[in-house]
């Protein structure tokens, strides 16, 4: 977690050079006494809270509550994407977890920096304060993608209200404490897949393993490369795509750098000599072998990738996809 540290008194400085040690972010002052606390000078709170709010993960104020709130206020706009917030007084007595508890990760860095200090983490989230599972959580800590906002809601609105939730998992995951495999009406499924699922209401939790490979003619556009990814998903939770491998001859394909690029996914090249080892039954191409030197780009590479095949070669205007999935435990 990236994290910036924030300070107004030298006092404050000093604790603030200590979270910031301890937790590897920066620490930011007022510039009259930044060259003294060794610590970056900032000139206003609310330029550095712009700056900060779209660079960094967290975001720790040091000082009274009120000046982060007001700080921040400006821009919220969403816990899913909102970093997380954490406010702490200068003696270190009281740690208050203020924006994205659950998702960003508020919770858990407040319990650090309270660890820290040797004080007082207050969290105010329903499901912490009793006890109970909270499925943004559980799908953070395991890099999963909540599909649904207002069922992750309901889920825990049946939790605190004693309702039984339900779980069932594709991948083997053990029923978490407080969710139950037997019958519910709503419930929580851990899987790739799209579409219905084993509860009349069912809150999809997708893992992010899925890999595609992908081979494509040279200059071929984005769009077209996107269109083929597509296809090759339907059927599967495509935020749950976490890596693109393909032959090192298209390490530097414009449209197949840009489609990783929109989709912050990063690239995997691998010689062809790297790919025609990959022992599996794949599918094979004697004018792809002519080209390239393997007999099949998108298949091995997924699966030199760390995956197993879940859907084999697509070709699609001049394309070909294949989808691979990792181990998810």
């Amino acid at each position: 977690m990236t994290a910036a540290v924030i300070a107004f008194t030298r006092r404050g400085a000093e604790l603030g050079r200590t979270l910031a040690d301890s937790l590897g972010a920066s620490l930011h002052v007022p510039a009259r006494f930044a060259p003294e606390v060794g610590a970056e000078a900032y000139d206003s709170l609310e330029g550095w809270t712009e700056e900060m709010w779209r660079g960094r993960e967290a975001l720790i104020f040091v000082g009274a509550c009120g000046i982060a709130v007001r700080a921040i206020a400006p821009h919220v706009k969403d816990k899913f994407t909102d970093p997380a917030v954490v406010s702490v007084d200068e003696a270190g007595r009281f740690v208050l977890p203020l924006l994205s508890g659950h998702v960003g990760g508020a919770n858990e860095l407040a319990l650090k920096v309270a660890a820290l200090t040797g004080g007082q983490a207050a969290l105010s989230t329903a499901t912490d304060v009793n006890g109970l599972f909270a499925v943004d959580v559980w799908a953070r800590e395991r890099d999963m993608v909540l599909t649904d906002r207002a069922l992750a809601k309901a889920v825990s609105a049946a939790l605190l209200e004693g309702k039984p939730v339900g779980f069932a998992s594709e991948f083997g995951h053990p029923c978490p404490a407080g969710l139950t495999e037997g019958p519910a009406e709503l419930g929580v499924w851990v899987t790739w897949e799209t579409g219905s699922g084993p509860f009349a209401r069912t809150l999809r939790l997708a893992p992010r393993g899925l890999i595609l490979g992908i081979g494509c003619r040279r200059g071929t556009p984005a769009a077209a490369i996107q269109a083929a990814a597509e296809a090759a998903l339907a059927g599967y939770e495509p935020r749950a795509v976490c890596q693109v491998a393909t032959i090192d001859l298209k390490q530097d394909e414009p449209g197949l750098l840009e489609f990783c690029a929109a989709h912050s996914l990063p690239l995997a090249v691998y010689p062809a000599a790297e790919l025609a080892a990959v022992e599996g039954d794949f599918t094979p191409s004697d004018f792809v072998k002519g080209v390239t030197g393997v007999d099949n780009v998108c298949e091995r590479a997924a699966v030199r990738v760390g995956g197993t095949i879940l859907v084999p070669k697509q070709a699609k205007n001049g394309v070909t996809v294949a989808v691979a999935g990792r181990n998810m435990l």
